[in-house]
């Protein structure tokens, strides 16, 4: 399984703004220059973000984004799921749907990796994933500007 670019930066960006100061920000391009994304995309990622509840975001002259104050203890695995959405690994009822479909065992066993996969990261939280020695690495991005 593969999780998808949007995915991946959602996951980075979050991680970036766990180590943030507390009352520091940073803003959607600021974070697109530390993580060498197109500013579009971080912008998108940082919207869903927002709907999920995880990055706050605050307009004006001293706005910025920041964690969600109740983000930090967030599953990484309900992160991705809730980014990933619904699909399955392969797609069998398609434009072309496979011939195999109605009988095939390969599209379960993929079903219960896919979910295996969910799972093992459930139990990790945001404070987790970017502990050291990662926490180290975020901030050592971070000495580029956030705003």
């Amino acid at each position: 399984m593969q999780l998808t670019r949007f995915t991946d930066l959602a996951l980075r960006i979050v991680m970036r703004l766990s180590v943030l100061e507390e009352g520091q920000s940073a803003t959607a391009a600021g974070l697109a220059e530390q993580l060498h994304v197109r500013r579009a995309h971080a912008a998108k990622v940082v919207t869903a973000l927002g709907r999920l509840g995880v990055v706050e975001t605050r307009r004006g002259r001293t706005g910025g984004l920041s964690l969600a104050a109740s983000a930090r203890d967030t599953s990484v695995g309900w992160i991705v799921r809730e980014l990933e959405g619904p699909g399955e690994v392969v797609e069998c009822d398609g434009a072309e749907p496979c011939p195999l479909r109605t009988g095939c065992r390969l599209r379960r066993a993929l079903r219960e990796a896919q979910e295996a996969f969910y799972a093992s990261l459930d139990p990790l939280t945001i404070d987790d994933v970017a502990a050291a020695p990662t926490r180290a690495l975020l901030l050592s991005i971070g000495s580029g500007p956030i705003d």
